[in-house]
């Protein structure tokens, strides 16, 4: 008997269904038809080309929608695609957060309206939400003229959702307000839809509605990016200028920069030239990101792309330039980017002394693909030689530094995050002070310190709470304003070194998860700051003082005392372990000597001999207590100078 014929088409596009990351409506993916090829690059009218990224909150589904997207077009094949698939770091993957903006070219044929039928480039960018990553957000802002503004359907607007739409509105970019996970069961596209035209100044119906896992309505976004999104405008035959948007280090091919065309085009084998620092290269390769590299003859204006030129020496490739031709090239740069201040300072010192060559040059290499991280080398009496590094935020903190540790394989300790100081001495001398060891000694007229202000958004139950937490956390508040019937955006300005550590996790847990906050520096205001010294056996330890406000001073003194206390071992003679501000001594521990049993051997006889045995004992441990230097072993240091799993925010979700 024959056997049946096997439909191998149909089979094959079963299969595709089957292994996609996502439930998806076979609806959405099959019955569509195939998109048309983009056009090659370099020959693209920028009257086709349309650039946007995706800004939202942290978790409200960036990612997700990008993959939907991605899926639409056809530039991923379906036996590859993945959940996140422009998360290329195992970090964000296993955290569930974007850290890097990631761009890709996609070609999409437009399914209704006055376009329909027409195939466009679209070229988008996949931002984070988090705000220690707000710089990786303004630099995407700069290569795009629209924004999709993402609001979770069942969470609503939340802070750093307000602060991404400021700087998309401060770079005039067109604002695309849509409503994603529509089809949970707690959603509310209604209300939400309302708050959001609210704030943007639409009416509701402008909203759009999708679902970014299902695909629903996902379609008609893309068609409404093709009609809101402005076409890039430049001057085609002028002078090559392309801004650096972001760049990367390559083991094998070098430095690799991303670029947006402004005017003119950049040929493959053409010599650039950076316009900040005159280094002229040669291009080896040019090419677009869709999602994987595609290499061709040129890019041309409003695209966006990448170049090599082989380069190895990291600091020739700087975010914010301006690339043109060495040949009749441009003689007016681009406006760059505003440099991020550091908002949080901790120093990296590697575990074996041997990894610090290792260490500058991971710095290096990191840079130049986090231009937000800065770092200069500093010497610790107990840790050795590191670096002195500035962070936009906690996470950010941590983010650099597991990625030091896994990219790089080094094994750092991280120092407790302080903020910079501005210290004025009676005789009118100003000292910045990034590190507590660098607070001068002597009469100090005047301490100032870093304030924020911080943007908290939540439902009107928790105002008393989080107003009882603010002010213990020495906070101001400066408005209040009711965005919906139940959800209250208030407005405060607080002290940084307040909301360093754990005041995120507070205001989570007070608020059940609801509230959400955003914060920018304001400046600076005079407080009432102390160092705090530590002292072992009369001597200070500059690796265990602490700048902190004076009303707190004596509990942090009783704390770390009584930490150290556990973690340095018992010495042959009684150690001291005192916190002091100035000469004034506020908490003390004594750390008891070893005592050997002399009385061992006297088993019998008069109490003369055993008291003059523990005399003989009593001045050798005197003698021993004015020449003897306390040892305190690194894993001391360690575990009070790192920072803790308690007092690092990981997810900040």
């Amino acid at each position: 008997m024959a056997r049946p014929a096997v439909n191998l088409r149909s089979s094959r596009s079963r299969q595709s269904l089957v292994v996609s990351p996502e439930v998806v409506h076979r609806k959405s993916y099959v019955s569509q038809p195939r998109q048309a090829a983009a056009p090659p690059p370099g020959s693209t009218d920028p009257a086709i080309i349309r650039n946007f990224c995706i800004i939202a909150h942290i978790d409200h589904g960036k990612s997700t929608l990008a993959d939907r997207m991605l899926q639409l077009t056809e530039v991923v094949d379906a036996r590859l695609m993945r959940a996140q698939y422009l998360d290329r770091m195992d970090i964000e993957r296993e955290r569930g957060i974007t850290i890097k903006s990631q761009a890709v070219r996609m070609p999409w044929t437009v399914r209704s309206g006055d376009e329909e039928g027409r195939t466009f480039v679209l070229n988008m960018i996949d931002t984070p939400g988090h705000v220690d990553f707000t710089y990786e957000v303004s630099r995407s802002l700069e290569a795009c003229e629209a924004a999709v503004l993402l609001v979770d359907a069942a969470q609503g607007i939340e802070a750093q959702t307000l602060a991404n739409l400021y700087l998309a509105l401060g770079a005039d970019l067109t604002i695309i307000p849509v409503l994603n996970k529509i089809d949970l069961p707690g959603a509310e596209p209604e209300k939400y839809a309302a708050e959001l035209a609210g704030i943007i100044g639409c009416d509701p119906s402008d909203v759009l509605r999708v679902s970014a896992k299902t695909g629903e309505g996902v379609v008609e976004l893309l068609d409404e990016i093709v009609r809101q999104t402005p076409a890039p405008v430049g001057v085609a035959d002028a002078p090559p200028r392309a801004l650096i948007f972001d760049s990367v280090y390559d083991t094998y091919r070098g430095v690799v920069t991303y670029v947006r065309v402004i005017d003119g085009k950049l040929t493959h084998r053409d010599r650039i030239k950076m316009m900040s620092t005159g280094a002229v290269h040669e291009m080896l390769e040019v090419g677009v990101i869709s999602p994987e590299p595609i290499k061709s003859a040129e890019i041309g204006v409003g695209e966006v792309g990448y170049l090599i030129t082989g380069v190895k020496e990291v600091r020739q490739s700087r975010v914010g330039d301006t690339v043109t031709s060495q040949v009749n090239g441009a003689t007016e740069a681009l406006g760059g980017y505003k440099h991020p201040n550091p908002m949080v300072f901790a120093g990296l010192y590697p575990l074996d002394g041997d990894d610090y060559p290792t260490l500058r040059e991971a710095l290096d290499k990191l840079q130049l693909n986090d231009a937000a991280l800065a770092y200069e080398p500093e010497t610790s009496g107990a840790l050795g030689f590191g670096f002195r590094c500035g962070f936009l935020g906690l996470l950010h903190m941590e983010i650099v530094r597991e990625r030091l540790e896994r990219e790089f394989n080094l094994d750092l300790i991280s120092t407790t995050p302080n903020v910079v100081y501005d210290v004025t001495m009676d005789d009118g001398t100003k000292v910045i002070v990034t590190n507590p060891s660098e607070f001068p000694a002597g009469k100090v007229a005047e301490v100032r310190e870093p304030v924020v202000r911080a943007t908290i958004l939540t439902p009107s139950d928790f105002i008393g709470t989080i107003m009882e937490l603010c002010q213990a956390k020495r906070g101001a508040l400066q408005g209040m304003d009711y965005l919906s019937e139940d959800r209250v955006e208030m407005r405060y300005t607080l002290p940084l070194a307040e909301i360093v550590f754990d005041f995120f996790d507070i205001l989570k847990s007070r608020t059940k998860g609801y509230a959400s906050l955003d914060y920018e520096a304001t400046g600076d205001q005079a407080a009432d700051l102390v160092k705090v010294d530590v002292l072992l056996h009369g001597d200070p330890v500059d690796a265990f003082s602490a700048i902190v406000h004076k009303d707190a001073a004596y509990s942090y003194g009783v704390g770390l005392v009584g930490k150290l206390k556990e973690l340095i071992p018992r010495q042959q003679f009684e150690v001291p372990i005192q916190a002091a501000i100035g000469s004034r001594v506020i908490a003390r521990e004594t750390i008891r000597a070893i005592r050997k049993d002399v009385l061992a051997k006297c088993y019998g006889g008069d109490i003369s001999r055993k008291r003059k045995l523990l005399e003989k004992q009593k001045e050798g441990k005197k003698r021993m207590k004015m020449v003897g230097r306390v040892e305190v072993p690194q894993e001391a240091f360690i575990a009070a100078l790192s920072t803790g799993d308690s007092g690092v925010n990981k997810e900040k979700k």
